[in-house]
């Protein structure tokens, strides 16, 4: 009789979803990853076991590792590492710094901005020039900004509802303050910490010196939101103020490493593929349990929460953990070089980086008739509260798979508090919720059934086309 209720089981779960409507599947699905989830176990291991997974560190290949066991364990029809070489900057010893007026002395919290050089041993004590924006300092010229640290003082637009847009506006002074900096003599630069939050975390993230000669460098590093104000402030009433920072910094050779990479062969149409991914690197201050652990587990148990429905693939289906997104996107490029290579017809690529909060929707860059048929979709999500479906923005690792015909998409949840924790010693597994997690997982592995079952409108032939 078990024998018999066993192969009863297999059966119907094999014959899954050719007996049921769109909206049973996707029911199944979200009651699946609600109640026997596996992405916030992983993430636990990838936070609270490894850590903080910087581009080219010990922390990364041991995630590397762990991620690809764990896919093995899926019975995956492959799983396999694809190398690629990236960066390796190292912060060294915590970061120090004060400002002192003549009848005071104030601590600050800072941290060294990605790719950022070291200072001089002993640091670098300089007075300060506030600036709103680096574009500001041209206007300010040699005279006034050489042999001093530049604070560049941009905050967040608290009134933008979309905070990834605010965070857009405000990005570049991080990115590009210290090269600009530079050219007019300056010894440093202090930017304002990019979060929505007053605290005193101070968020890192990469900078660039662009075509900066080597000997031409300065040191550049972020300062909270709290002490950003208290700097300004403090400015105002000591413009001669003087500021220290230390940072020990260091830029090493290239790194070997990889993107972990597993699949679900298609049935059908083996040749065009659909991807859904994260990265697997993150920043070294906290545990990167939002950015973007949250997107590699939920990414991982998409290919599980479609065996586990009974959901045999039309198309093969592929998880992607691409490594080395924070600091160069070589993982991105390396995929997608390959993929080009091997002449793969990637029909759709799915990216998880906007941290493990509740799912509101997606973003999609499509032409028009993919963006009308993920419209018709739509009502399949509306029971679970997923309502954005907008055109714009997928994600930096999927884009480079981008062409006229497929789809390239990224989850998109509620981001009101995810630049609190983005690229901060507090981006960590406790403020990271279960339910919240596995939402954003169906939600995912959704969209990925209903690309395999239906597939994409590709672009009508030329001579097919209506003047």
């Amino acid at each position: 009789m078990r024998i018999l209720k066993f192969l009863l089981v297999f059966f119907l779960i094999g014959t899954y979803s050719h007996g049921q409507s769109d909206e049973d599947v996707v029911r199944t699905i979200y009651s699946t990853s609600l109640t026997n989830g596996k992405s916030y176990d992983w993430l636990d291991y990838l936070s609270n076991t490894i850590g903080g997974r910087l581009s080219g560190s010990t922390n990364a290949q041991l995630a590397v590792e762990y991620t690809k066991a764990e896919l093995e364990k899926l019975g995956l029809d492959k799983v396999w590492l694809q190398p690629v070489m990236v960066p390796k900057w190292v912060r060294g010893e915590k970061e120090q710094a004060y400002f002192q007026t003549s009848n005071s002395f104030e601590r600050v919290n800072i941290c060294a901005l990605g790719g950022s050089i070291a200072t001089p041993t002993g640091g670098t004590k300089a007075q300060v020039i506030e600036v709103g924006t680096y574009k500001n300092i041209e206007a300010l010229g040699e005279e006034k900004v050489k042999g001093k640290i530049v604070f560049i003082n941009r905050p967040l637009q608290p009134e933008l509802i979309n905070t990834f847009e605010a965070y857009g506006g405000c990005s570049s002074e991080r990115y590009r303050g210290a090269a600009e900096a530079a050219k007019y003599g300056a010894v440093g630069t202090i930017v304002r910490s990019l979060s929505s939050r007053q605290d005193d975390y101070p968020h890192t993230g990469s900078m660039s010196y662009g075509d900066l000669p080597l000997e031409d460098r300065i040191p550049s590093a972020a300062i909270s939101t709290n002490d950003a104000v208290k700097l300004s402030s403090a400015l105002k009433q000591s413009p001669d103020l003087l500021f220290y920072f230390e940072q020990s910094c260091e830029q090493f050779e290239d790194a070997l490493s990889y993107n972990v990479i597993g699949e679900i062969t298609g049935s059908e149409y083996p040749n065009e593929y659909i991807l859904v991914g994260g990265h697997l690197d993150s920043w070294d201050l906290g545990d990167g349990a939002h950015d973007d652990g949250a997107g590699v587990v939920q990414s991982m148990d998409v290919l599980r929460l479609l065996k586990e429905s009974g959901i045999k693939p039309k198309r093969s289906i592929r998880v992607v953990l691409f490594m080395n997104e924070e600091n160069g996107l070589r993982g991105a490029r390396k995929y997608a070089e390959v993929a080009k290579e091997k002449g793969e017809n990637h029909i759709f690529a799915l990216e998880s980086d906007a941290g493990g909060f509740t799912p509101r929707g997606f973003s999609f860059n499509a032409n028009e008739a993919n963006f009308n048929q993920v419209l018709n979709w739509k009502p399949l999500f509306k029971p679970y509260f997923i309502h954005y479906f907008e055109i714009g923005g997928s994600g930096a690792d999927v884009r480079p798979l981008q062409t006229e015909s497929n789809v390239v998409a990224g989850l998109r949840p509620d981001s009101q508090r995810y630049f609190d924790h983005h690229h901060a010693s507090n981006d960590t597994f406790e403020h990271v919720n279960k339910r919240e997690l596995e939402l954003g997982a169906a939600t995912m592995t959704s969209l990925v059934y209903l690309y395999d079952k239906y597939g994409v409108n590709p672009l009508p032939e030329p001579s097919k086309i209506k003047d």
